[in-house]
C-alpha cells in the first residue's frame, strides 16, 4: 500500500522518542500550577517506552511509493501528540507498519 495524507499506521516508538515524550510531561507537572491560573495545556499522559505501538495520522508524504516516508502525528495515551518525521515503513523503533485487518 502506498502511504497517504490521512491514514493510520501503527508507530513504534524509539528510545529517543520515549525520552522526549516522557521529559516533556515531566517538565509539565512542575508548571501545572501555573497552567490552572493561565490556562495554557500542559502535557499530561501514561510514562511510554521504546517498542511502544501508537495510532501514527500521516500528515506529510515524501514520494509516491509503497517506501514513501511520511510525517504525522503519534496519538499518545494522554491529552497531547507527538511530531514524529521522516519515517519509513518497516519494523522496529522510528518506523511504521499497516495495521493488521481481522
Amino acid at each position: 500500500m502506498k502511504p497517504s495524507i490521512g491514514r493510520i499506521v501503527h508507530y513504534t516508538l524509539s528510545e529517543q522518542d520515549a525520552d522526549a515524550i516522557n521529559r516533556r510531561r515531566t517538565d509539565a507537572t512542575h508548571t501545572r500550577a501555573a497552567a490552572q491560573t493561565s490556562g495554557f495545556q500542559v502535557h499530561v499522559g501514561n510514562s511510554v517506552q521504546a517498542g511502544d505501538v501508537y495510532p501514527l495520522v500521516i500528515t506529510r508524504v515524501w514520494g509516491n511509493t509503497e517506501t514513501s516516508a511520511v510525517n504525522g502525528q503519534v496519538l499518545l495515551d494522554g491529552n497531547d501528540t507527538y511530531w514524529a518525521t521522516s519515517v519509513s515503513v518497516g519494523e522496529g523503533p522510528r518506523h511504521f507498519a499497516w495495521p493488521t485487518r481481522d
